[in-house]
């Protein structure tokens, strides 16, 4: 192979590490990106700056990090997976250190599928914690329209006796929440979303590979040898180029990843829908609210994966964990 080669624990440990860094980072920003794409009738924030002051407001600094230790235990497996999977594809798939375009945007694909493993469970749970600060803040607000309206509440994974007193209610655990999944639905449950959820990762991973690819090997084409491009990029220039294909995948998946969020959100607010799939979810989102629903917290979406996946490839290639297995050895 004409790149530098890695071996398998190395990239897994560089994966990891990105994500752990990059998560505790840009969550806060994540958090205000699902509940702004779970908003349908009542609008308890008006933006992403919105949210994050009523959100640390109503529930203190760590409620912005309301669901974040899903994603740190989760996201190292799948950042592993999808930069790792990733990696390996473009090694299989190249020819004398080339690799085409089409070879390119194949091995982004591989990594999206791979990663849905992992991200679909994470996405669930993750989900049903930061969107239970937005419930509870709609409650107040949607009490005098209660009269009106609305198809029945949708099934609940807080216990009923939680939600039946005036006293706020109990907030959701990652732990009772799966523990109600797995004996209401078995393990399937976990994977509710699941083709959305691959609908969103493939195509993000198929734009954002090769991009990020191009972008990392602009200027070096004579730096010493095709075969030493990737090996010799600098940490800057990674991680702008992590940045700016992160942020154009983002924005490019932001209405596959509304309807991801949507079909995912299992309890829903006052007069909200709920929706029986991916067709169902769409027609759905364009009669009652309009194509513009679509790119909700797309702004929230690009602040999110620009740095994560700008701290993810500057890592990667900083080569973190050859050093800390040069450190094990």
């Amino acid at each position: 192979m004409g790149e530098k080669k890695v071996s398998l624990p190395a990239k897994l440990i560089n994966g990891g590490v990105a994500g752990l860094v990059g998560v505790t980072c840009v969550f806060p920003i994540d958090l205000a990106k699902t509940r702004l794409q779970n908003q349908q009738g009542i609008q308890v924030y008006k933006g992403m700056l919105d949210c994050l002051a009523k959100t640390v407001r109503s529930e203190g600094y760590f409620g912005c990090y309301r669901g974040a230790a899903v994603n740190l235990t989760l996201v190292t497996p799948e950042k592993a997976i999808k930069l790792a999977a990733n990696d390996v594809f473009r090694q299989k798939l190249s020819r004398d250190g080339h690799l085409p375009l089409w070879g390119e945007v194949l091995a982004g694909c591989g990594a999206g599928t791979c990663q849905v493993v992992v991200t679909t469970p994470m996405e669930m749970l993750k989900i049903q914690l930061q969107d239970a600060g937005r419930l509870a803040a709609q409650r107040p607000m949607a009490a005098p329209a209660e009269a009106a309206a609305a198809p029945g509440p949708a099934p609940s994974l807080v216990p009923p006796s939680s939600q039946a007193h005036s006293t706020p209610p109990q907030r959701p655990s990652a732990t009772g929440i799966t523990l109600n999944l797995l004996k209401t639905r078995g393990v399937a449950g976990l994977y509710k979303g699941a083709g959305a959820t691959l609908m969103r990762d493939v195509p993000f991973s198929m734009i954002y590979f090769p991009l990020f690819a191009n972008l990392n090997a602009l200027g070096r084409e004579s730096a010493g040898g095709q075969a030493d491009v990737q090996a010799q990029a600098p940490f800057w220039q990674s991680f702008l180029a992590g940045c700016s294909a992160g942020s154009v995948a983002a924005v490019a998946v932001t209405p596959l990843d509304v309807i991801k969020t949507r079909l995912q959100t299992l309890q829903k607010g006052a007069g909200e829908d709920t929706y029986r799939g991916i067709l169902d979810c769409t027609r759905r989102i364009m009669r009652r609210e309009g194509p513009s629903a679509f790119l909700k917290g797309a702004t929230c979406r690009a602040l999110v994966i620009a740095p994560l996946f700008g701290i993810a490839q500057g890592v990667y290639f900083l080569g973190v964990g050859e050093t800390v297995l040069g450190l094990l050895g």
